[in-house]
């Protein structure tokens, strides 16, 4: 008889999971909109929600966090929906992980831990995996006891960390490699940030006008910049094109891109990670240096989902965070994307139909993929830029044909004579470039 060989395979499932809320004295819409917020971020990372379990307390337990009676409620859920991930809408302590785990027998995620799983997955460059992985080491320390998988136990040569304190427990060998690659990244962190500096630097000398898009995740800000690019991006602007997809946290990397509108003077448009409600403080910390981006623009521009029922919301938490990142008080444009969704659900309903585009003040209702609405967008910032500039006449010496070069880069000189005593220009002049260069004023033109 011939021998057969037979090859057992096995496949993995997808995974599925069980939602947990708990509701301390927040009002029924806040916590049916975080709840919400809770289903996008699983599906961001392809996990199937199969089953939502909420809980009201006046405060967590202690212990557990939802109470044993959820608890059991949860374990007998487990084998109904064949589920085996149980994910909390809130960040736990060490030791309620460590005790719902145990009594669960199954693996326990909290929000915080759920972002950082989405932010590993979505991170590309060297600086946003850097990142993300110093926040994860963060979260992971005080969690070491409760983990169920051990670390690496990989060792090395004489001198190495992981030979030292041969008699310590497994525990504090786990917690000293965790801070030395903590330290190392620091360092290495350390690097690319001055690397950045010395970038943005060269772009602030530039005088060239920088403008950031923010707002909360998946309102449309890649989008904007990658038809702005197409638009206006120059040639090959399809390589200078961003990662653009209908999903939460779909670019973690910060793209600094020149646009350049016809008749319009160029500006640098930074694209920047989104925000969302209850956003990791050790993710804001870690990504401090990309945020910054947006800390030194001239202009931001919130882009806000303005199809979304919670936008106003949304707009509450851009706020709060720009604030904590130190760009609170960086003059703001509002655009509210998607306002041709709206516009159609007004036509269906047969209410006053609004126009898109529209500007009103500091605010503009556009669709984000329509070339009126971006030509629209681009007059407001032309708007916006010039109500802090005059126009100034001045004397260059031929000496200084490089600031005559760098005004004409950044399309701001109207006029240009070639007098014996030098170049006459007439150009119109930001406050700060008014003081820079007054030495060569002819006459302020008003």
């Amino acid at each position: 008889m011939k021998n057969t060989i037979y090859e057992n395979v096995k496949e993995t499932a997808d995974p599925r999971a069980i939602l947990v809320g708990l509701n301390v004295n927040r009002s029924e819409s806040d916590f049916e909109r975080s709840m919400d917020e809770l289903k996008e971020l699983t599906k961001a990372i392809d996990i199937d929600a199969v089953c939502t379990v909420t809980q009201a307390l006046p405060s967590p337990d202690r212990s557990t966090y939802i109470g044993s009676g959820k608890v059991e409620e949860i374990r007998s859920s487990l084998d109904v929906f064949d589920a085996n991930i149980i994910i909390f809408n809130d960040t736990l302590s060490p030791m309620q992980l460590r005790n719902l785990e145990k009594a669960l027998d199954t693996e326990v995620i909290d929000r915080t831990g759920l972002i950082l799983q989405i932010f590993a997955r979505r991170a590309k460059t060297r600086e946003a995996r850097l990142q993300v992985e110093y926040a994860q080491l963060q979260y992971m320390l005080p969690r070491l006891a409760h983990m169920r998988k051990a670390l690496s136990r990989q060792g090395g040569g004489s001198g190495r960390l992981s030979n030292k304190g041969s008699g310590e427990k497994q525990l504090e060998l786990d917690r000293r490699r965790i801070e030395h690659r903590m330290a190392e990244l620091r360092r290495e962190l350390d690097d690319v940030e001055k690397e950045r500096t010395t970038q943005r630097g060269k772009r602030i000398n530039s005088g060239m006008p920088r403008i950031s898009l923010v707002g909360y995740t998946n309102a449309g800000k890649s989008t904007i910049m990658n038809n702005l690019l197409r638009m206006y991006g120059g040639e090959a602007y399809d390589e200078k094109q961003v990662l653009e997809k209908d999903m939460l946290f779909a670019t973690l990397d910060t793209s600094v891109r020149k646009i350049a509108a016809p008749g319009r003077r160029p500006f640098l448009l930074a694209d920047t990670v989104g925000f969302i409600s209850e956003l990791p403080h050790s993710l804001v910390k870690a990504f401090r240096s990309t945020l910054d981006e947006a800390k030194y623009a001239d202009i931001l521009l919130e882009v806000v989902d303005f199809s979304d029922p919670e936008y106003r919301y949304h707009m509450d938490v851009t706020k709060e965070t720009l604030t904590e990142i130190g760009a609170g008080d960086i003059p703001v444009l509002y655009v509210f994307n998607k306002s041709d969704i709206v516009q159609e659900q007004q036509k269906e309903s047969s209410q006053l139909v609004m126009d898109v585009p529209r500007m009103m003040d500091d605010r503009i209702y556009i669709s984000a993929k329509a070339d009126d609405s971006l030509d629209t967008l681009i007059d407001l910032i032309e708007k916006k830029l010039s109500e802090s500039e005059a126009e100034y006449e001045l004397i260059l010496p031929y000496s200084e044909g490089a600031i005559l070069s760098s005004f004409n880069e950044r399309g701001i000189v109207k006029s240009t004579e070639y007098l014996p005593e030098g170049i006459k220009i007439v150009a119109t002049l930001s406050a700060s470039d008014a003081t820079k260069y007054q030495e060569f004023f002819s006459c302020n033109l008003g």
